[in-house]
């Protein structure tokens, strides 16, 4: 077998260890936690249902967002696509919004721009499908807050990248508070729901991205291996917890 096939498969191998979807409501709760995202971004995270989070890729399958997992900063150049797994009331033409934020801009020793806000988009609406079955999101109006890839300055620490999930309220589409000139940093999810009425999030997951120097001087095997490395420890500590 050829290097560029041997490096092909091993990296599909690798990828598939690395990454899986979140499939337990207590573990993704317990790994917000372990982040203390319910202290750090001010919301109560009693999630309900299961947010599925992928991230496509130029080739090859979408990447999916284990919460707490790391993921190599090439695999985030979305835009994420959002599915539903869980009941929990949710019903065909309720409205949903999503949003995601980043609480350690700059650096997570010094988060003075935090919160940025990479998505907002309210008007999705799940796609039919049987209860506790995956049940895509697809979002019928144009986003407030287009997808911004994540980018950590160099030297910082990874960031963690929160996606939540809320239940759309009644005159949702006519909140001002977030408008396309609204600035993207210093955003506060939590002033932004309790203004807007979204109330605590139903569902979540995030996912941690750093500057990756063997990413950016082209060692993709190194890449899988970091993710699989995160992974492994990730779940380890959980374990020794």
């Amino acid at each position: 077998m050829g290097y560029s096939k041997l490096l092909t498969c091993l990296l599909t191998f690798f990828a598939s260890l690395a990454v899986a979807q979140d499939r337990s409501i207590a573990q993704v709760k317990a790994s917000f936690e372990k982040a203390h995202l319910p202290q750090d971004i001010h919301v109560a995270f009693n999630p309900s249902v299961l947010l599925e989070v992928t991230l496509p890729q130029a080739t090859g399958p979408a990447v999916p967002v284990t919460a707490g997992v790391q993921l190599p900063r090439n695999q985030t150049v979305g835009p994420p696509q959002f599915a539903v797994t869980g009941d929990a009331g949710l019903e065909l033409g309720q409205r949903f919004v999503v949003a995601t934020v980043d609480p350690d801009a700059p650096t997570p020793q010094s988060p003075t721009s935090a919160q940025i806000r990479h998505f907002l988009s309210g008007d999705f609406v799940l796609t039919p499908g049987f209860p506790f079955e995956d049940r895509r999101l697809v979002n019928l109006t144009a986003p407030l807050s287009q997808w911004l890839q994540p980018t950590p300055p160099a030297g910082s620490d990874a960031h963690r990248y929160v996606f939540l999930l809320f239940r759309q309220p009644s005159g949702f589409d006519e909140q001002t508070v977030v408008t396309a000139n609204t600035s993207i940093s210093n955003f506060n999810i939590s002033a932004f729901a309790l203004e807007t009425g979204l109330g605590d999030p139903i569902a979540g997951t995030f996912m941690l991205v750093a500057p990756d120097p063997q990413c950016q001087s082209g060692s993709l095997l190194l890449c899988s291996l970091c993710g699989v490395v995160s992974y492994l420890r990730f779940y380890q500590s959980d374990v020794n917890e």
